[in-house]
C-alpha cells in the first residue's frame, strides 16, 4: 500500500457511517463533541454505537483531528461503564457497537503531564469490563486504526471487522513516526512490509495476525450507499449472532491464524513455567 497515514488524517468516514448506521438510534449525550453516542436496535437487539470523530473547537488542540485524547478517554470510559451499571441485572446484556476511524492518540506536553496513559487505560478497562460481563461488543474499522487510539476505542471487542478499502489501515504508529523511531526511510519500512506482515499498514496483513473476524467490501467507504449500509448492518448483525452463539468472553480465537503460532506457543510455555 502506498497511500500515507496523512493523506486521510482528516477523514470523516466515522461521522458519515455512525450517522447512516444510527439512522433511527436515539442520541445520548457523551458530554463531548468528539464522542457520539446512540442507542437503538440493531434486528431488533438493543444496541449502543460510540464514535469518536474529529472535532476543531477541542480544548486540546492535539485531539482536534479524531484523535483519542484525554475528555475522549475519559468519557468512554464513564459512557461504558454506564451501559454496564444499566444492565447490571438483565439477563441479556445489550450489544455495544464501536465503529472505528482513529488516526492516533492525542501526543502533547499537556497529555503527558495530565495522564493521557490513564485516561485510555480507563476506556480500555471499561471496554474488557463491559466484554467480560457479557455486553457483546463489536467493533468496525472504516478507517484509520491507529496506535493507543484502537487500544482504547474498539480492539476489546468479541469481534473485529474491516472494510476493504485502502482507506482502512492498522498499525501502532504512523509511517514517518515509524521510520524515524528505526532510522529507517519509509520506502525502506513499505519494502519490509511487504515480507513482514506486523509492520504492514494495509489490512490483508493485519487480518493475517488473526485478528479480523471478517473484511466487508462496500462501493463507497466514504459516501456509502443504501445496499452498502443494509449489506454492513447484516454483516454486523452475525457478528454479534456469532458471539452469543459461542457463548465465550475471552480473545482466544485471535490466536488461530497461521502468523500467530508463535505467538500460541509463548503462552503455552508461559504457562507451562508459570505452574
Amino acid at each position: 500500500m502506498n497511500m500515507d497515514v496523512n493523506a486521510i488524517k482528516n477523514s470523516s468516514r466515522g461521522r458519515h457511517w455512525f450517522g447512516a448506521l444510527t439512522n433511527q438510534f436515539q442520541a445520548v449525550d457523551s458530554g463531548i463533541a468528539s464522542l457520539l453516542i446512540a442507542d437503538g436496535q440493531l434486528n431488533g437487539k438493543p444496541t449502543r454505537v460510540f464514535c469518536v470523530v474529529n472535532n476543531e473547537q477541542n480544548l486540546y488542540p492535539r485531539a482536534r483531528q479524531g484523535e483519542v485524547g484525554l475528555l475522549e478517554g475519559w468519557s468512554l470510559a464513564r459512557a461504558v461503564d454506564q451501559v454496564i451499571e444499566a444492565d447490571r441485572d438483565r439477563a441479556e446484556k445489550r450489544g455495544i457497537l464501536c465503529i472505528v476511524d482513529v488516526p492516533s492518540q492525542a501526543y502533547g506536553r499537556r497529555e503527558e503531564v495530565l495522564g493521557i496513559h490513564q485516561a485510555l487505560a480507563g476506556a480500555v478497562d471499561s471496554y474488557a469490563r463491559a466484554r467480560l460481563a457479557g455486553h457483546p461488543i463489536v467493533s468496525l474499522l472504516v478507517g484509520k486504526s491507529m496506535s493507543g487510539a484502537f487500544l482504547a476505542h474498539g480492539y476489546q471487542a468479541n469481534r473485529i471487522l474491516a472494510f476493504k478499502d485502502q482507506g482502512v489501515m492498522v498499525h501502532a504508529m504512523g509511517k514517518e513516526s515509524a521510520a524515524r523511531v528505526t532510522l529507517r526511510t519509509v520506502e525502506e519500512l513499505e519494502r519490509l512490509a511487504a515480507n513482514i506482515p506486523p509492520m504492514a499498514y494495509d489490512i490483508e496483513s493485519y487480518n493475517s495476525l488473526g485478528l479480523l473476524s471478517d473484511i466487508l467490501e462496500v462501493s463507497n467507504a466514504d459516501q456509502p450507499s443504501v445496499l452498502d449500509i443494509q449489506q454492513i448492518q447484516q454483516a454486523l448483525t452475525a457478528a454479534f449472532e456469532d458471539i452469543k452463539q459461542q457463548g465465550t468472553h475471552d480473545l482466544k480465537h485471535r490466536l488461530n491464524a497461521e502468523n500467530r503460532s508463535a505467538s500460541k506457543r509463548v503462552r503455552e510455555l508461559l504457562r507451562e513455567q508459570w505452574s
